[in-house]
């Protein structure tokens, strides 16, 4: 097959009905196309057109996507048998417990800043940040109360992460 331009496949291609796209991809795949979805099909139809005219991957490029497609630890959707559900056929719901992020002191602790010639003080609790009399849940939430903006919580206060200690020393 001669060499193409890519980019006018692609405007012959956009120019074309779902049914001329389903046509083409027979042509072009070799078997019927299952999606009706147009954008779908004009990408596939295009890329198909490029691989004929000039060539597919590498064999190097073939075995990484392999093995990127059988990581294990991929996964974009829980599995199925994720939910469980009780003896009455209800759903168990448990409270997630995520780490506790390491930039923050311990509970107790009070995050002092200036703010437009005010120090703000805002002391960290188990479940939580104390201001003003106060509770909020977030960081970004007592920053956002504060300066009536939103803010990275963590970055109003200058709270950043520990430097990581050099493996080798």
């Amino acid at each position: 097959m001669m060499a193409t331009d890519t980019n006018q496949v692609v405007s012959e291609l956009r120019a074309l009905t779902v049914t001329r796209l389903r046509e083409r991809y027979a042509e072009v795949f070799g078997e019927k196309a299952r999606s009706f979805n147009k954008q779908h099909l004009v990408k596939r139809i295009a890329w198909r057109v490029q691989v004929l005219a000039e060539g597919d991957l590498s064999e190097r490029a073939r075995q990484r996507a392999r093995e990127l497609a059988n990581d294990a630890d991929l996964r974009v959707r829980p599995p199925a048998a994720s939910v469980a559900a009780n003896t009455n056929g209800r759903t168990v719901v448990s409270a997630f417990r995520g780490k506790a992020d390491d930039r923050l002191p311990l509970p107790g602790a009070l995050l002092t800043r200036r703010y437009k010639g005010r120090t703000v003080q805002v002391r960290v609790l188990p479940k939580g940040f104390e201001w003003d009399g106060e509770v909020y849940r977030s960081l970004s939430a007592v920053a956002r109360k504060i300066t009536g903006a939103h803010w990275n919580g963590y970055h109003f206060f200058g709270l950043s992460r520990p430097a990581k200690e050099d493996a080798a020393g």
